[in-house]
């Protein structure tokens, strides 16, 4: 008898998981400092205390008050799973910042923002720095992540272009064609007054 109330008990727990528990909104993927590239799956949870609607959007990355665009809106709570589809190649290739905004049933609003997003859809992709080791209590190195703002890669600058024409030889070679059409038309009269002397 036991076992059966234990298996209703655990049907009706997976079928009716309950009431939503208060938390905050998260993104799970993508994280801090990810390249993305192409269709992105945002995935997270909504499922706060009060959920009424949730939207997923993006912003150029930059200081000050940036200017949302909506990616995804929703009606339904979810938990732990893919919250919008995200098109990179409508954009230019930056940094950006994801945010996801629940709106809950009083109308006040709880957010979560991950920042340092790199779209790289036209630009190669930059490795990130290596993170710098330290010494755990066992005395073996391990990786820390540097903290602070993800920074974008410093451009290296390229090698002086072989086939590049400066203005100086371009005057030279026009100078050196002139002397060349000069002495030919000089050839061409000393030959001309030869041939004329020999008819004589």
């Amino acid at each position: 008898m036991m076992r059966l109330w234990f298996s209703l008990w655990l049907a009706f727990s997976i079928l009716h998981p309950g009431p939503l528990l208060a938390g905050q909104p998260r993104i799970t993927s993508p994280q801090p400092g990810d390249a993305l590239q192409g269709v992105v799956t945002i995935t997270g949870s909504t499922q706060v205390e009060n959920f009424k609607s949730a939207e997923v959007s993006f912003a150029y990355d930059q200081e000050g008050s940036p200017n949302w665009f909506p990616i995804q809106r929703s009606q339904e709570a979810v938990r732990e799973g893919p919250l919008a589809q995200w098109d990179t190649t409508t954009i230019t290739d930056g940094l950006y910042t994801l945010r996801l905004q629940v709106t809950l049933q009083d109308g006040s609003r709880v957010e979560t923002q991950v920042d340092g997003l790199r779209v790289r859809n036209y630009t190669p992709i930059e490795t990130q720095p290596a993170a710098r080791p330290t010494l755990a209590d066992s005395g073996q190195p391990t990786a820390s992540p540097t903290p602070g703002r993800v920074q974008p890669p410093t451009p290296s600058p390229l090698p002086a272009n072989p086939a590049e024409v400066t203005s100086g030889a371009l005057t030279f070679s026009a100078l050196q064609g002139a002397a060349l059409a000069v002495l030919a038309l000089a050839a061409l009269g000393v030959y001309a007054f030869i041939t004329a002397l020999r008819r004589r």
